[in-house]
């Protein structure tokens, strides 16, 4: 047994779980792990975060406010903040993803999930945004920046130059200049079918949460591109508009600040996902993200016709024109 299994092993012990058998659910991206313990009286999961690499003070703490408006995220039964470990609810595995690919309504999970942003969005933040950091502005244009240092030279077959990605931070920062107001909301990132859970519980507790520890403050839509253009999904158009119009009915927001906003958003985080896509291609060995990309594109180019966002069409248009836009098509 590894130094790391058995200072684990110690801490279900202590939490309590000690004749549980333990086998591996999960890995992500990170160093985390998940462990699923299974006794005759139920089931826990384990995460395993280890420290220096992880922390897992910001799943904690932002668990405990979802939980504190009601929602479906795990309880947390036992914590070590100083080696990384957590005790947490099980869940279960119906992801939407999963749930979907088995024939479940559409209209259904994702009318949920858009109740749970409403939800986090309506409130009281109990001090929790101001410790958080901000996902607006520059560090918006940075995420952005995959673009122009990955895609486009796979794209053009050339370094980009200096004064071409210096023209494209400048298009960005003249784009969000017209962002309204209504960024400090909750962002919980990564919000989309394969972090979210069907549970079988009322209301908005029927859309189970798993993945919110890289939350920050930023604008309100953001989390609702993030459900509704997903990179790896069609969602009909039908649900997005549903999903759009059931927000804003929910949060009373001016729809038409909360439309730009949405279109400023959904073109960022669709420009860093084209770039992040070839940097898993060529960085890291993944071409499974490739056949990705066209629709990615297309929700890129939809996101580009607002008039808010001018400048960094004109931008695209002139360094990404069409037959650019088509790596593994």
């Amino acid at each position: 047994m590894s130094d790391r299994a058995a200072r684990r092993r110690d801490f279900v012990v202590r939490a309590g779980w000690g004749d549980a058998g333990e086998r591996l659910l999960a890995g992500d991206a990170s160093f985390r792990k998940y462990f699923r313990l299974t006794r005759a009286g139920g089931t826990a999961v384990v995460m395993d975060a280890p420290a220096p690499q992880e922390d897992v003070r910001p799943f904690v703490r932002i668990g405990r406010h979802l939980l504190a408006m009601k929602l479906s995220a795990p309880e947390i039964w036992a914590v070590d903040e100083a080696d990384g470990f957590l005790l947490l609810e099980d869940l279960g595995d119906d992801t939407f993803a999963r749930v979907l690919a088995n024939g479940g309504d559409e209209a259904e999970l994702y009318a949920r999930a858009t109740d749970v942003l409403a939800t986090v969005h309506a409130a009281p933040d109990h001090g929790l945004l101001p410790g958080l950091g901000g996902y607006e502005g520059e560090p918006l244009i940075e995420a952005a920046m995959l673009l122009p240092e990955w895609y486009l030279p796979e794209a053009s077959g050339s370094a980009t130059a200096a004064d071409v990605a210096a023209g494209y931070i400048a298009a960005w920062r003249a784009c969000l200049a017209n962002l309204p107001p209504n960024t400090g909301a909750l962002l919980l990132r990564d919000f989309h079918k394969d972090n979210l859970l069907w549970l079988q519980r009322p209301g908005v507790r029927a859309c189970g949460l798993l993945d919110f520890q890289d939350a920050q403050r930023g604008h309100a839509s953001y989390d609702l591109v993030s459900l509704i253009e997903d990179a790896r999904r069609d969602v009909s158009p039908k649900v997005q508009a549903a999903c759009l119009a059931r927000y804003l009915a929910a949060t009373g927001l001016d729809a038409q600040d909360f439309r730009t906003g949405y279109a400023l958003m959904a073109a960022q985080r669709h420009a860093r996902i084209i770039g992040l896509f070839v940097r898993l291609l060529r960085r890291d060995g993944k071409p499974e993200y490739l056949p990705h990309l066209p629709r990615v594109w297309r929700m890129f180019e939809q996101a580009l016709q607002h008039p808010a966002l001018e400048p960094l069409r004109l931008w695209v248009d002139h360094h990404l024109p069409p037959p650019l836009r088509r790596i593994g098509a």
